[in-house]
């Protein structure tokens, strides 16, 4: 697991892009939500069908980091930018905050079971194959939080190829 290449914002080159999906949305949980929606239905028409495991998590890792957006990286009256781009191997979510302050920081364990928040990175973690962040370019403020996801090979059933 990668959890912050704060000096890496590139990872390993990844084949041309099959489809890729961006948009701005409004630093709210409406927006929040609107970005898991169209996720979902974007994912659903690249072939990456509706209650699929792939989809599933996929939906839940834009919507983790869509809400982490709203939480911690909102300033009022600035968007955040979502990015969804499917490669043959690996689907890959970004999310740019315009909030450079508040870094996400990769978990200890659990939250106590008392709390509330506190486990959308951990999520994420457990989810993704790889994920981390890094600062906006340009020296803009802000960051972007990343999330990629290796798509399941044909014929693979529990992760092993079938002959």
């Amino acid at each position: 697991m990668t959890n912050n290449p704060v000096g890496d914002t590139q990872t390993a080159q990844l084949s041309h892009p099959s489809h890729h999906f961006e948009m701005r949305f409004s630093s709210t949980p409406r927006g929040a939500r609107l970005a898991r929606c169209l996720c979902a239905e974007r994912l659903h028409a690249w072939g990456i069908p509706y209650a699929t495991e792939a989809h599933d998590t996929l939906a839940l890792l834009v919507a983790e980091l869509a809400a982490n957006a709203v939480r911690h990286g909102r300033v009022p009256g600035r968007d955040f930018l979502l990015r969804l781009t499917a490669h043959a191997e690996t689907v890959r979510v970004e999310v740019t905050d315009t909030r450079g302050e508040r870094l996400p920081e990769p978990t200890a364990g659990p939250p106590a079971l008392d709390r509330a928040s506190g486990r959308g990175l951990l999520l994420v973690e457990c989810l993704a194959d790889r994920w981390g962040w890094f600062p906006r370019a340009g020296g803009a403020p802000g960051k972007t939080v990343w999330a990629e996801y290796d798509r399941p090979r044909a014929g693979a059933v529990g992760g092993v190829s079938q002959p």
